[in-house]
């Protein structure tokens, strides 16, 4: 029986196994913890049913791992020509939100799809097409940089058009978008007087952004409560208090007290129940498996035979693993809040669906280019 569950596994989990098990593990502490969290209230909302939010959750994770499968299956070079189609794409998606989408916390960043009434964020559709298509270009133009016309002006444009137009209604996912792009183009051998051009560049979308943009007051207050040692904002004033309550060992799975007072402690702040429900050292057992998925990827764009393959999982993983530290950062106060969600573990919608096939496209390019050093490194 366990060498024919072995043979399937072998059969239909493709490419890095290490990255398989990092994925299967927080993906299973996500369901537990999301459980413990929402708990209270699911029973509000539903009148008694606590399973409510599990079930939802547990449902979206299992779409999220069919749509990671399915990208990984699918070879990844396939994604470079699929890039700039999403780029194009995603930009009158952005307008559309900006414009007229679902508001919520003084922001359009919703689009309701008809039929079905389930809302996605196009930020999510927009930050991996154009991290694909940045790959691409890259990659296509590796040994002809200096030739700015080919090389770079593409990725400003399009990179300035799309981080801009995020930063109106969220800026840390614009800064978390850009950054990536930033590291992207390094590893990519942009030369640095077109990266310092690229900084001024944005400098320049996010003071606008900051200016016309929906959250920019709000983004402003929020820096400013955390340079402030005397006006700490509630939300982190209880995730402390979360923190403190779980010491080293924690107290238990389930019997987190803050997550009856802690706003979105099922998503934006599911950290901090994690750290007072399995202590310093279950918080720091996550933070070792997002330290380690980025080495994975890393090792995956290290090994790739084909600078596409390389530098897409190289943006991926870093986007993947710098919102993640941004999330853990907030929770543990060594950042402002930013209302960044903690990839595979936060309850989530469409944004889980995305980090599955963000996944899937880097278990792609581990699978098309496999080698006995990566199974055994």
């Amino acid at each position: 029986m366990v060498h024919k569950f072995k043979h399937w596994l072998s059969d239909n989990l493709k490419g890095d196994p290490v990255m398989w098990a990092i994925i299967i593990l927080l993906s299973l502490v996500s369901i537990m913890v999301v459980y413990s969290a929402s708990g209270s209230l699911a029973y509000k909302k539903t009148g008694g049913n606590t399973e409510h939010f599990l079930i939802k959750h547990s449902m979206l994770m299992l779409v999220s791992f069919v749509l990671m499968w399915y990208a990984h299956k699918l070879n990844y070079k396939y994604y470079a020509k699929l890039s700039k189609l999403g780029v194009l794409i995603s930009i009158p998606l952005l307008v559309l939100a900006f414009a007229v989408g679902s508001k919520l916390n003084d922001a359009n960043r919703w689009i309701t799809i008809p039929i079905i009434n389930q809302s996605f964020q196009p930020s999510d559709f927009a930050k991996l097409s154009l991290i694909a298509y940045l790959a691409s270009v890259l990659a296509r133009n590796q040994n002809n940089m200096e030739d700015w016309k080919k090389s770079f002006v593409p990725v400003l444009i399009y990179s300035g058009i799309i981080c801009g137009l995020i930063a109106l209604a969220n800026l840390s996912t614009a800064l978390i978008l850009f950054s990536t792009c930033m590291l992207l183009m390094f590893i990519g051998r942009v030369p640095m007087k077109y990266l310092a051009m690229l900084v001024l560049a944005g400098a320049l979308v996010g003071t606008v952004a900051l200016s016309f943009g929906q959250r920019g007051r709000t983004s402003i207050n929020r820096i400013k409560s955390f340079m402030s040692s005397e006006n700490i904002p509630f939300q982190a004033e209880q995730s402390y208090i979360a923190i403190w309550n779980g010491g080293l060992m924690g107290k238990g799975p389930g019997n987190s007290d803050q997550k009856n007072f802690l706003p979105h402690s099922y998503s934006d702040f599911i950290y901090s129940i994690i750290i007072e429900e399995y202590g310093l050292i279950g918080g720091l057992f996550i933070l070792f498996l997002y330290l380690a998925l980025l080495y994975r990827g890393m090792k995956v764009a290290a090994n790739s035979d084909r600078a596409f393959g390389g530098l897409l999982s190289a943006g991926l993983s870093f986007s993947l693993v710098i919102q993640a530290m941004i999330n853990m950062g907030v929770a543990v106060g060594v950042g402002p809040i930013t209302g960044q969600p903690l990839p595979l573990l936060s309850m989530g919608g469409t944004s889980l669906l995305f980090t599955g096939l963000s996944l899937g496209i880097i278990l792609s390019v581990s699978r098309g280019d496999i080698s006995e050093e990566m199974v055994n490194g």
